[in-house]
Formats: structure tokens, C-alpha cells, sequence
């Protein structure tokens, strides 16, 4: 058997600035901030409590940008009723929890069943009877608003359980350690013990997945080596990995400084690698891209396009109720405007991140950067005391211009 030519790009210094430009668009605008708010003595965007802050605050968006990702890569169809979706769920959540007393996971369940039965709903209509997305998700938006409002009655409930706020808004080291985190409230030494505990289980968990990150990429590239395929070069390669790790220990040392580890940020991190796996491993996933691209040609080649676009909705429901249950323990509390302008965030993430308006181009990756990037947008404006009506026309105006270089960019490789 004759040896297999491994092709290996040279390292470019301009494809990879290209193909990473909303991530340093990213870096140079915390950077910014950084300088801003520093000379106007307003504090630091990178002080623990406030890098903390972005990540509770921006969890619901990372979540629902990857099932608007979905959506989004069939066509650059959207989904308009998750803001709504997230109130009903979450007021069926608190109803259940709070008002009958039932238990916390089967409650959590029945969110859950009935966000994948709102989004199969919105599919049915969308695949099988071919009604536009647009329309079926802005009826959506009006009919679960509705609803929610009728299930609370114009009324908020809260409080939550503390067994339930622990599974979404609280830190690893307090859950395990419930005495010494109660201590800590009155007694200076207790607290230094738990924030010195918190930060070295911070930091270890942060190098154990540094290590599984890095472990990971090495066999995939052997693999993709073995197979022939085109890789990128040695410095490339090992320079991505070290940026990537030189982050993820920055930011768990700044978590690691304030309480340790969020229990949300885990849910995070399995959805990001589920759905990444997801769309980038597996044909069902390619079928997304292909749908996007042409979808005559889709169909052509055999691929059921009605099931799949019934799986991005019935998805984006079922994404749409995690987000809820995330929502409902960070405000602890079930709340008529809950979700208002969700939808916004969420589509603005992933077009910020790189995905096409057009459909069939976008990563899980780039919808996370996407997210971050409107979270600093949001945290470095209120840091300055920014007016939120200015916060708002910002934000649009970068979503603006994120798909005018979407468009221009396609219409220069059409040419």
C-alpha cells in the first residue's frame, strides 16, 4: 500500500486574519472599552465580578444563538417567536414550581416537552405545509406572548426554590460546600477559605479541559492526516491552540477570583460542543448546509428537506424552553416581559458571528464570538453610563453593518 500524500497549507498570515476577523473585531473593542473605561475611572471591563456578569447575562443568548443557527442555515430563515416561546415556558416553569409545589426535575420536563411540542408546531406548518417561516414565527410570537400572560395573569411569580436556583445561577464550589458558603457570609476566614478553595478548583477543571481541548485537536488532525485530507500548517495549528488556552485560563482565573466556576457555564459548554459536533460531524448537520446552499440540488440528491427543516424548528423550541429555565433562576422569577427582544439577540449573534444572511454558511463557533461581542457591546456601554436608547441604536448599527460585509462579500465571489 503506497503512502498518502498529506496536503498541508502554507501558513498564510491573511487567510487566517480573514477567517478570524469578528474574533479580533472582538479583541480590539474589549480593548477599547478597556482604555475608555479606565480613563474615565469607571473601573475594568476584566475585573472577576465582571467577567463573571457577562457570561450570566449573556447565557440565554449563547443558547438560542445556536438553534437560531440552525434555522438560519436552512435559508437565512429566522425564528421570531423564541423571546415569546422563552416567557411561556418560563411562566410554566414557575407555575408548576412555585404555585403547585411539584418537584423541580419534573417540572423541569414538562418545560422542556412543551418547548420541542412549540417548536414542532412551528415546524409542521413550515415544512409540511410550506408556510413562510417568517409568518409562522410571527403569528408564533403574538400566540405564546398570549398565552404566557393568560398563565400568569399579568402577575410574576417568585420566589424560586434554592434547589433549583443551584442547578442554574449559583457556583460549583458552593453547591458542594453548603456550610462553609453560609459561614462565609459572616466570617472573613471562612470566606477567604471558600474563595481560595473556589479558585483552585477553578483553575484545575480550566487545565483539564485545556488538556482534553488539546489531546482532541492532535487525534482530529492525525485523522484528517490520515485520510488525506488538507490540513493547516504546523505554526498555525499550534499557534490556535495556544491562543485558545492562553483565554481559557485568563477568563477561569477571573472566574476562579470571584466565586468559582458558574453552573450555567457548564450547560454552555455541553451545548456549544453538542451542537458543534452536531453540525460540523454528522451528515444530518451537513444536510443544514446543503439545504442552504441550493436547495433544489438537495433534494436532487436525496436528502428529505421537510424533515430537516421540521428538526430546526422543532430544535429551536426545544433550545428556546433551556433558555427559559436559565432565565426564570437568573431573575428568580417568572415574569409577564420575560423574553422581550430575545430573538433580536439571538439572530444578531449569529449574523455578527459570521453567518450568512443567504443561509448555508455559519459555525457554532462564530455565533458564540457573536454573543460575546453583544454582551461587551451591552456591559462596556452601561459601564460608561451609555443611555440605553444609544446602547440600542448601536447594536443595530453593527448588525447592519455585519450583513452589509455578508452581502458585499458575496456579491465579490459571485463575480
Amino acid at each position: 500500500m503506497s503512502d498518502m500524500i498529506v496536503k498541508k497549507s502554507p501558513f498564510d498570515l491573511k487567510k487566517v486574519l480573514k477567517s478570524n476577523t469578528m474574533l479580533l473585531v472582538l479583541i480590539a473593542v474589549m480593548l477599547l472599552f478597556e482604555v475608555f473605561i479606565r480613563l474615565t475611572d469607571s473601573g475594568s471591563l476584566f475585573v472577576p465580578a465582571n467577567v463573571n456578569n457577562i457570561i450570566l447575562q449573556n447565557s440565554y443568548v449563547l443558547i438560542l444563538a445556536a438553534g437560531m443557527l440552525l434555522c438560519i442555515l436552512t435559508g437565512g430563515n429566522i425564528d421570531l417567536s423564541v423571546g415569546s416561546v422563552v416567557c411561556l415556558v418560563g411562566a410554566i416553569a414557575g407555575t408548576l414550581i412555585v404555585n403547585l409545589h411539584m418537584n423541580i426535575y419534573f417540572a423541569i420536563l414538562i418545560s422542556l416537552i412543551v418547548g420541542v411540542l412549540i417548536g414542532a408546531w412551528h415546524g409542521a406548518f413550515i415544512a409540511y405545509l410550506h408556510i413562510p417561516p417568517f409568518i409562522t414565527t410571527l403569528s408564533g410570537m403574538l400566540l405564546w406572548r398570549g398565552v404566557a400572560l393568560i398563565v400568569l395573569d399579568g402577575m410574576t411569580i417568585s420566589p424560586l426554590p434554592q434547589n433549583y436556583l443551584n442547578l442554574f445561577s449559583s457556583y460549583i464550589p458552593e453547591i458542594f460546600l453548603p456550610d462553609l458558603t453560609k459561614r462565609a457570609l459572616e466570617d472573613v476566614a471562612a470566606k477567604q477559605q471558600l474563595m481560595a478553595i473556589s479558585f483552585r478548583v477553578t483553575m484545575v477543571v480550566a487545565i483539564l479541559i485545556c488538556a482534553v481541548f488539546i489531546i482532541t485537536q492532535f487525534i482530529s488532525r492525525k485523522t484528517k492526516e490520515s485520510k488525506g485530507y488538507t490540513v493547516d500548517s504546523r505554526a498555525g495549528f499550534i499557534s490556535r491552540l495556544v491562543v485558545i488556552t492562553v483565554v481559557v485560563l485568563l477568563v477561569a482565573s477571573r472566574l476562579g477570583q470571584h466565586h468559582g466556576i458558574p453552573t450555567v457555564l457548564i450547560l454552555l459548554a455541553v451545548v456549544i460542543a453538542c451542537y458543534s459536533y452536531y453540525t460540523q460531524n454528522t451528515v444530518p448537520g451537513r444536510y443544514l448546509y446543503a439545504i442552504g446552499g441550493n436547495v433544489k440540488a438537495a433534494k436532487l440528491s436525496g436528502i428529505n428537506t421537510d424533515n430537516v427543516m421540521m428538526f430546526a424548528y422543532t430544535n429551536m423550541g426545544f433550545l428556546s424552553a433551556v433558555a427559559a429555565l436559565v432565565c426564570v433562576a437568573r431573575f428568580n422569577s417568572a415574569a409577564p416581559t420575560a423574553g422581550q427582544s430575545y430573538e433580536m439577540d439571538a439572530i444578531g449573534s449569529c449574523f455578527i458571528g459570521g453567518a450568512s444572511a443567504y443561509g448555508g454558511t455559519g459555525t457554532i463557533g462564530g455565533a458564540v464570538v457573536g454573543a460575546i461581542f453583544m454582551g461587551v457591546l451591552n456591559n462596556g456601554m452601561s459601564i460608561l453610563g451609555i443611555d440605553s436608547n444609544w446602547q440600542q441604536a448601536v447594536k443595530g448599527f453593527v448588525l447592519l453593518l455585519a450583513v452589509i460585509f455578508d452581502v458585499v462579500s458575496k456579491q465579490r465571489k459571485s463575480k
